[in-house]
């Protein structure tokens, strides 16, 4: 009988952009840190959402971070995360997306997310604010094949605090780490 991958997770692993790889999460906090330190007074939005692509003999999973300086670009990275099983059953795949954001999301605990209010808060009534949001590759329209799921996945970025965002305006799982899946790049392979 053939052993069953085990459950996916990031435990060890690093985050990765074009101009750097093996980041930990320490690094990529402290990038996003200093990204929102240039221009205090800006709008903010802290995104989440990870995407998957079925190859022939595994599945590619990854999680994008993106902080957007509303307006005024933004900076984010990836995880990748390669799974040696095809992930076929559309609710497991939406799931198994979901708790990824989940698990990356629970990384900004509490300390975090106060240091990148703390940022920000100085200069609310200039303008300044930060959301964080969840972002989930699924779409409410009546032909998306996924709009069933939707409400449980929204419900599960929500408890975590996060504004959840489905399709077409969820860029960082539908697009952002979308264009990483399908990427048979070796690096994200040896993820």
């Amino acid at each position: 009988m053939k052993k069953k991958e085990g459950f996916p997770s990031i435990q060890g692993k690093k985050f990765m952009n074009l101009s750097r790889n093996n980041m930990s999460f320490n690094e990529v906090f402290n990038h996003i840190v200093q990204f929102m330190e240039q221009d205090p007074k800006a709008s903010y939005r802290l995104m989440v959402g990870t995407d998957s692509q079925v190859h022939q003999m595994y599945t590619i999973f990854v999680t994008g971070v993106v902080i957007q300086r509303k307006g005024k670009g933004a900076w984010g990275c990836i995880l990748p995360i390669k799974v040696n099983r095809k992930y076929l059953n559309l609710h497991e795949k939406i799931s198994m997306e979901t708790t990824l954001t989940e698990q990356v999301a629970f990384l900004f605990d509490e300390d975090h997310k106060n240091k990148l209010i703390d940022i920000v808060l100085p200069y609310l009534y200039k303008g300044s604010s930060l959301t964080m949001e969840g972002h989930i590759d699924v779409g409410l329209e009546k032909k998306s094949l996924s709009r069933f799921l939707a409400g449980e996945m929204m419900a599960r970025i929500k408890s975590l605090g996060l504004e959840p965002v489905v399709k077409p305006e969820a860029f960082v799982a539908s697009a952002y780490a979308n264009r990483y899946t399908k990427s048979s790049q070796k690096h994200l392979l040896n993820a």
